[in-house]
């Protein structure tokens, strides 16, 4: 069935501060490793940030073995990374809000990232349990939206990301058919350079915690009235 409104939502700086995340790993490196390790390790993963689009954690953990096969001690980073508390690093209210979006209409979260590490986050985040399992993850969202489209058929889409790069390339797609919600959260969405080098969304938020006091006329710009 088609829905009159879908609302799609970003995680990494949008539901959670994956910047508190990345800091978190390179303290626990630089602790348990020494500082060589810590910035060899970002440096891969900055590396395969440019390759791939997302932060690939564990792929740069193994790219940092194959360079280093003897530095055994740091198989342990694995269960570091896979048992990250996750929820801990959620932003204010923010299960609250996704539970406020689904009494308007259907949320799925979508996001980027790689097939273990950010699947593992939703799902320890509680992120996954709050939206029953409607999680879709892939390389490129935005390269993605006919298989979005497909899977979650609406009318309209609200799509809520601190990424302003990936919004405008979704609106450009979709047009009036998207209302784009900026959420100005993270390193990525305050750098003022970045912000200025795309069209601005149609709605923007400076906390995630703001959509609560949002209905759906005002998500979808009027054109809904649910």
């Amino acid at each position: 069935m088609t829905a009159d409104v879908v609302i799609l939502i970003d995680v990494d700086n949008t539901l959670l501060d994956n910047d508190r995340v990345q800091a978190d790993v390179r303290e626990h490196l630089a602790r348990e490793y020494g500082i060589a390790c810590r910035d060899r390790y970002a440096a891969i993963v900055d590396q395969l940030w440019n390759q791939l689009g997302y932060r690939d954690y564990l792929g740069a953990l193994q790219r940092y073995r194959i360079e280093h096969p003897q530095d055994v001690e740091l198989l342990a980073m694995s269960s570091f990374l896979l048992d990250y508390p996750f929820a801990d690093r959620l932003y204010p209210r923010a299960l609250d809000v996704i539970a406020h979006l689904r009494s308007l209409a259907p949320v799925v979260v979508l996001s980027d990232g790689d097939v273990v590490f950010q699947p593992r986050k939703v799902a320890r985040s509680g992120i996954g349990a709050a939206v029953e399992g409607q999680v879709l993850i892939y390389i490129h969202k935005e390269q993605s939206l006919a298989d979005i489209a497909g899977r979650h058929p609406a009318r309209h889409y609200v799509m809520v990301d601190d990424k302003l790069r990936l919004l405008a390339a979704m609106k450009k797609a979709w047009g009036e058919r998207l209302t784009t919600v900026f959420a100005c959260q993270g390193s990525y969405a305050l750098d003022v350079a970045n912000e200025t080098a795309w069209p601005r969304a149609d709605l923007r938020i400076d906390a995630i915690a703001e959509l609560l006091d949002l209905g759906m006329r005002q998500l979808t710009l009027g054109r809904y009235n649910a």
